[in-house]
């Protein structure tokens, strides 16, 4: 038996692991409402990310100003003490997306979680920011990848949904409806961006579906859009419910903090999934990763990642694990 080999190190040999993020992605746009999620996020533990928003949250004409102050947080380790707070930078189109880079790269390269690329209309686009970035992060000296996150809101992005899934750093891809719905002139209504015409209409069922198909078809983690229910937290539970069992999400966006704690609790494994997995990890690891039986049931390397990237998921949507597994994989 040899417990020292980690899951993490046998079960992806010559593949690209799957992005272990939380169920949940938390946007704030001004200082306040940043340092109110770090303070809800110091208080639950690293269960959602947040994402400082420098797009639809910085005010026009102080741009730099903005990235400035949101740099300073996620450099801020008292503030930022998980490490989990990224940055929504400009468009392609805007003037200031370069400069957004900069600041942020520049001063917060080594602590961002990641960097949202907001409205592409084709991968050449995503690929143009990426490229970007890539400079910044050798003109900062800065030698970590940094994680990109592609949000498909436009028709030619969803069109090559799959390219820009497949392009370098990108960990995910998220559904931005609100533009997608906006950008069919009316043939779409407004119902479509709420509950329950956001799942039932057809075409945007078949663009949730296309986004989460490409992205785990490419390994890289789907990222449902937000729910504009502020008060009601049983609809904010259903739909992260749907969209995690129907269209096969792995994560949502969160606008306001009620929405984290129902979106997180909705897209949990279940408990008995979560013991199973653990029981079967810890066998395989007895067996230095080779077949095992399981109440009557053949087990190999392809059942462990999924358990694997199961008891990954319960962690960082904050479920106890079994002790015996939390000790093995976790500590």
């Amino acid at each position: 038996m040899n417990q020292a080999i980690h899951p993490a190190r046998v079960l992806y040999q010559g593949a690209k692991p799957f992005p272990a993020l939380s169920a949940c992605e938390h946007y704030a746009g001004s200082e306040k409402l940043i340092r109110k999620a770090l303070q809800l996020q110091a208080e639950s533990g690293p269960i959602f990310d947040i994402t400082c928003d420098c797009e639809d949250g910085a005010p026009a004409g102080r741009e730099q100003e903005h990235a400035e102050m949101v740099a300073a947080i996620i450099n801020d380790e008292t503030a930022n003490r998980f490490g989990r707070v990224g940055a929504r930078i400009h468009d392609v189109t805007h003037p200031h997306w370069r400069r957004d880079l900069d600041i942020i790269i520049g001063r917060a390269g080594r602590r961002v979680a990641y960097i949202v690329l907001p409205k592409p209309e084709s991968a050449d686009d995503a690929l143009t920011q990426i490229t970007a970035l890539d400079e910044a992060r050798r003109h900062h000296g800065v030698e970590r990848e940094i994680p990109v996150h592609v949000l498909i809101e436009t028709h030619g992005a969803l069109r090559e949904a799959w390219q820009i899934a497949g392009l370098p750093h990108v960990e995910s891809i998220d559904f931005g409806l609100m533009d997608f719905v906006s950008g069919h002139h009316g043939a779409i209504p407004g119902s479509a961006m709420r509950s329950p015409g956001q799942f039932d209409h057809p075409l945007v069922a078949r663009a949730k579906a296309e986004i989460a198909a490409a992205a785990l078809g490419r390994g890289v983690v789907p990222a449902h859009n937000v729910t504009t229910e502020l008060r009601d937290l049983e609809v904010v539970r259903e739909d992260a419910r749907r969209a995690r069992e129907d269209f096969g999400f792995l994560r949502m966006w969160s606008i306001h903090p009620a929405q984290i704690q129902p979106i997180v609790e909705a897209m949990r494994p279940r408990f008995e999934e979560v013991a199973e997995a653990a029981a079967i990890l810890i066998a395989a690891q007895d067996a230095d990763w080779g077949p095992t039986q399981f109440e009557g049931k053949l087990h190999d390397r392809a059942s462990y990642r999924y358990y694997w990237e199961l008891l990954q998921r319960a962690r960082n949507t904050g479920m106890a694990l079994p002790a015996e597994a939390r000790q093995r994989f976790f500590d």
